[in-house]
């Protein structure tokens, strides 16, 4: 990008903050001021709002002035915290609910996705607040689909879950939130040889183990950007993998997923094609605030299956036409915010053009003190960096072993 345009994104100026807050409250104020002319229920037909919005997310950003604009066509279930939408399903909040499936297309298109994953190819989408909340459905949803073809729950001491010892303790919590015995996870080590990737080798030979006793390989873990190294497992080679011995194949991006808007950094995402589902965290690396997880699979009908509840009071025609996403059954709770409505106001304030600005001068400082650290004799760079994650530390001697901790603490209290 050009020197314009560096002098003028700012992701938070504080004079903009302050008049497009004013201009927020005012907006909801008006509505409140009045809400007796709208109807209680939307008379809206399903799929109208797709009929209205782009079908990509913007490149270039847009005005508040005109976000706010949009938000008069939108029905009133629109301005989340403030109209406080509870978007169960889609019968309660239309726009809630279309919203989701069309912001998370657009992501799912800014990372170049498969259709397969896409409202608009076979699959689909949805927002939770954590990973670990997307890792405990897609865990239910593989060991329901695992249990029902092994002849029921008898059977689920027998399912094993894989991941590297970098993979995300979250999944860990997750695999026994879903009842997969503790002593059913594996934790492949790696090493400083692989750049701390998941071995496709070693997952083979403990996949092979468990299933010389008896176990049922069920899930595997693959991280885009693990939190302790920043480091990618190959999820091509590990696809092949899974394939070969049918296990459910996930894909945590929850940091580095944001960077593959960016050309240069997408071939990290390369092998996605053989996942069953991904999942990103806008709220780490998106410029999007607290709690906002996508989540995308290439079966829906699979997470429906295990989630869904039909009690009587929530029957309605739109749900039995089968035409419309009852989010309810995509989640672990069935009354949920419009965290739709962040990450679609993000998108179109910023655009893909700034938000692509953003993560590339993330990536450019880190590089440069990357090569800062690499230059001073005192440190060492422990894993080559892939995004803006830079690891290094002190080359201590013997009798000062806890140097790298004092260094922590020191920089914990600057």
């Amino acid at each position: 990008m050009g020197s314009a345009s560096r002098k003028t994104f700012l992701p938070l100026d504080p004079g903009t903050f302050s008049n497009q807050s004013k201009a927020v409250i005012d907006f909801i104020a008006d509505y409140y001021e009045n809400v007796e002319k709208y109807p209680v229920q939307s008379t809206v037909e399903p799929g109208y709002l797709s009929a209205m919005l782009p079908e990509s997310a913007p490149y270039c950003p847009e005005t508040l002035e005109d976000i706010l604009e949009d938000h008069c066509w939108l029905s009133w279930e629109m301005l989340c915290s403030g109209f406080n939408v509870v978007g169960f399903n889609w019968i309660s909040s239309p726009a809630a609910t279309e919203l989701e499936s069309i912001v998370l297309d657009w992501t799912g298109k800014m990372l170049k996705l498969p259709s397969s994953f896409l409202f608009s190819g076979t699959g689909g989408g949805v927002l939770h607040g954590s990973t670990c909340e997307a890792a405990v459905c897609v865990l239910a949803a593989a060991r329901d689909k695992a249990l029902k073809e092994l002849g029921g729950w008898k059977n689920i001491t027998k399912l094993v879950v894989y991941a590297s010892d970098q993979t995300h303790f979250s999944f860990q919590k997750a695999a026994k939130l879903v009842g997969i015995p503790p002593s059913n996870f594996r934790l492949i080590e790696t090493s400083f040889s692989t750049g701390f990737s998941l071995s496709p080798e070693n997952l083979r030979f403990a996949i092979e183990d468990d299933i010389k006793s008896g176990l049922v390989p069920l899930f595997l873990c693959a991280t885009i950007g693990t939190t302790p190294s920043g480091a990618v497992d190959s999820t091509a080679e590990l696809g092949k993998v899974a394939m070969e011995f049918k296990l459910w194949l996930h894909i945590d991006a929850a940091y580095a997923g944001s960077g593959c808007i960016c050309p240069e950094v997408r071939h990290y995402l390369d092998g996605v094609e053989l996942a069953n589902s991904i999942s990103m965290n806008p709220h780490k690396w998106f410029l999007t605030n607290m709690d906002c997880c996508c989540l995308w699979i290439k079966e829906p009908k699979l997470l429906v299956d295990s989630l869904s509840t039909d009690p009587e009071i929530l029957r309605n025609n739109a749900s039995k036409s089968k035409a419309v996403v009852d989010y309810k059954d995509w989640q672990i709770a069935l009354s949920r915010r419009f965290k739709a409505l962040k990450l679609w106001v993000v998108i179109r304030q910023h655009g893909l053009t700034n938000l692509m600005y953003h993560i590339r001068s993330d990536i450019a400082m880190a590089k440069r003190f990357e090569a800062v650290v690499g230059e001073d004799e005192r440190f060492e760079i422990v894993v080559p960096r892939k995004f803006a994650l830079v690891c290094f530390r002190l080359k201590p001697k013997v009798e000062e072993e806890d140097l790298n901790r004092k260094l922590v603490e020191a920089i914990m209290q600057c």
